[in-house]
């Protein structure tokens, strides 16, 4: 008999988490302006908002807090995780943040200039908003395949080659920094871009004389997909697929609060050192001193093991395989989600469940409220609200995919938890023709606001 498939890792430690009624959840939601961002994290029962920062470290990431060389400048931390950097993903050169946004910040600081354009496969949201502030131009150059949830390819996550030169004909070399290349491409579902796509991506940036930038918090889970799906990798290993990836890249920059598994932290690399050297002014003014940035000893230990663990192939298939199994549980139900299953959430299509529901009402919004009222679980939009207004006309913007993310956190929940969640959509699947008004937006900032926008039910 074979043996049924298990977790890698056994649980040390738990953490109580509290059920809710629904008349409870209803004030709560409502006191929160029905923002899953405004909720209070006691106040929800499993909560897949994000997997930044959310999973739980391991023994030896826990034993190297304890390890953490606290000093201002040289610390032995610093030297740890530069080594772990080298080792692991072959940039000689970086600068530690306090997590990937700001390591956005300090790189963009230095390289962006209003009027700039940056192609790119579906930039995150964090991204978007740093090139918007700059007033410069984030280009989609997605393949068109991943628009269409129900389509089962590979590498949904891809750059299309053509969509990428034709913007780099467009433009002069002097006005695209970079070309920023997402692995996984999270907002088209956490769906992977193959080795095949990077490589070639890689080499029409160096026709046109262009950086290449890897958005790189997802890149370990990349590389399990590229194991897994793409020919002539099945018999390499997580760590030399990694190291050909970055092969290809001149910058990377990682929230490492998802693939280094830690708590807090991130980084912006480089190959080229006069350009490491140009953004360290910025990571001064803004983070810290440059052996430091914005983070603590023990953090940058805790990250440098975490990125040797995050790249274990029998940590990684642990990982994705209950996103495969939240999958299979929707499957069952009938619920459409962006196909195949990505890396680090399921993505479900608002569009196709709640199809009475204005787009002016935020789809996806709804959803995430509605399920959140049904079992306490808390999302994240991935849809109108995420895409904020167009910054010249400032009328909203509504993309292909109206999603609502379910992202799972590293190490952290069972597959118990997993058939709740499936549950729980389906019982709002089952009333889904009764829903039939959204929410409206009452209070909002000019650039990235679905952190913090208020809302108000549709009348």
């Amino acid at each position: 008999m074979e043996l049924p498939f298990s977790e890698s890792y056994r649980i040390k430690m738990v953490e109580t988490i509290r059920k809710s009624t629904r008349e409870e959840r209803e004030q709560w939601i409502k006191e929160a302006k029905y923002n899953l961002f405004n909720l209070k994290s006691d106040y929800v029962f499993i909560d897949l908002l994000t997997d930044s920062g959310t999973g739980a470290m391991s023994d030896k990431q826990w034993s190297e807090l304890m390890l953490g060389d606290e000093s201002y400048a040289g610390a032995r931390s610093y030297y740890n995780m530069k080594n772990a950097i080298k080792n692991i993903l072959g940039f000689d050169y970086f600068l530690p943040t306090h997590q990937g946004r700001a390591a956005e910040n300090v790189l963009y600081s230095t390289i962006i200039k209003e009027g700039d354009v940056l192609p790119g496969n579906s930039h995150f949201d964090t991204t978007k908003g740093h090139i918007e502030f700059r007033k410069a131009l984030a280009i989609d150059c997605t393949i068109d395949e991943a628009a269409d949830t129900q389509l089962e390819i590979p590498f949904k996550g891809n750059m299309d080659p053509a969509k990428l030169e034709a913007v780099l004909k467009k433009y002069p070399k002097e006005k695209i920094p970079a070309v920023v290349l997402t692995v996984t491409n999270n907002t088209a579902g956490g769906q992977p871009v193959s080795m095949a796509n990077i490589r070639e991506v890689s080499a029409i940036c160096k026709k046109y004389g262009v950086n290449l930038q890897i958005d790189s918090a997802r890149f370990a889970e990349n590389a399990y997909f590229i194991k897994t799906r793409e020919k002539g990798y099945e018999n390499k290993t997580i760590k030399e697929i990694v190291k050909e990836m970055f092969s290809y890249a001149d910058i990377m920059t990682m929230s490492s609060k998802k693939d280094a598994i830690v708590n807090m932290g991130g980084f912006v690399a480089f190959k080229n050192e006069e350009l490491w050297k140009k953004c360290q002014m910025f990571c001064i003014m803004n983070e810290g001193f440059i052996t430091y940035g914005g983070m603590s000893g023990r953090d940058m230990n805790a990250l440098a093991q975490g990125l040797d663990e995050g790249t274990e192939f029998d940590y990684l298939e642990t990982r994705i395989k209950q996103v495969e199994y939240l999958g299979a549980k929707l499957d069952e139900y009938g619920i459409p989600y962006q196909r195949p299953a990505g890396g680090h959430a399921i993505f479900v299509d608002a569009k196709k469940i709640l199809t009475h529901v204005p787009k002016e009402e935020f789809i996806a919004q709804t959803l995430g409220i509605e399920l959140y009222l049904e079992a306490g679980i808390r999302g994240v939009e991935i849809g109108s609200i995420l895409a904020d207004r167009d910054p010249v006309t400032r009328e909203n913007r509504y993309p292909k995919l109206e999603l609502l993310r379910l992202a799972i956190p590293r190490r952290t929940y069972t597959n118990n938890h997993m058939d709740v969640i499936a549950a729980a959509l389906k019982n709002v699947y089952d009333r889904r023709e009764s829903i039939n008004r959204g929410y409206v937006i009452t209070k909002e900032f000019p650039i990235m606001r679905h952190f913090t926008v208020e809302l108000e039910p549709a009348k």
